[in-house]
């Protein structure tokens, strides 16, 4: 018989309750190169942020990088990490819109993957291995979902990078009390995506609505929290 693993959550309020909660951000990715000059030139050429380069002069660098919009960053550089060179794999990048994002990238003379998803129910393939198993077909999701659609590219060490078009959150993987949006573009494409919708709603009720800010507010609040859309 076949081993099984289940999880299982403690709902318990009154140890919850017994334990103050405290805020644990994740910060930082320790990403290992070769080169540390050709990185840095590497991940400035992506259009990210320096944040740092520390030189003692002899035996330590350290270098960090912060992607646009991003809440955690990267680091690289000289006796940081013991990991090989491009053994980082799996690194995902979280955009509104994957295809400006890989026109971006391209546009920097940055080598990207053709838009990728999965295989619907068959995981196992001689693809790369990403979230979605071993098989990459090529092309957006067919019904672009969220979380489905995928595209690819790598540091100049093989390090693995993976841009993953994310519009509508699963319940409960945010805060629903607190609505943020880490860049303009984030933003905007948000705004672009309720019009549509909205769009769609006043084909419906066959009228103008003039209280489309509240519409587009509720739509854009549910659709980061992961609730139902409003219709």
């Amino acid at each position: 018989m076949a081993n099984v693993t289940y999880e299982v959550q403690a709902n318990d309020a009154a140890s919850e309750a017994s334990v103050a909660k405290v805020d644990m951000k994740f910060e930082i990715v320790v990403i290992p190169v070769s080169d540390v000059d050709r990185a840095k030139e590497f991940y400035a050429k992506l259009g990210w942020r320096l944040d740092a380069d520390y030189d003692n002069g002899n035996d330590f660098r350290i270098i960090q990088f912060t992607p646009p919009g991003s809440g955690s960053s990267v680091i690289f550089g000289r006796n940081v990490t013991a990991a090989a060179p491009g053994s980082a794999q799996g690194l995902y990048l979280i955009v509104s819109d994957i295809e400006p994002a890989r026109k971006e990238l391209l546009a920097r003379g940055v080598s990207v993957s053709e838009v990728f998803h999965g295989g619907d129910d068959v995981y196992a393939g001689p693809d790369e291995p990403y979230l979605f198993g071993r098989i990459r077909v090529n092309g957006p999701d067919p019904e672009h979902r969220s979380y489905r659609s995928f595209a690819s590219f790598s540091d100049p060490d093989g390090n693995g990078w993976l841009f993953q078009e994310i519009t509508t959150r699963l319940p409960g993987r945010i805060d629903d009390a607190a609505t943020t949006f880490a860049s303009a573009n984030d933003l905007a494409s948000a705004f672009r995506r309720a019009e549509a919708a909205h769009g769609e709603h006043e084909k419906r009720t066959g009228q103008r609505d003039a209280n489309w800010p509240d519409w587009y507010a509720a739509y854009m609040v549910a659709e980061q929290s992961g609730k139902e859309l409003p219709q």
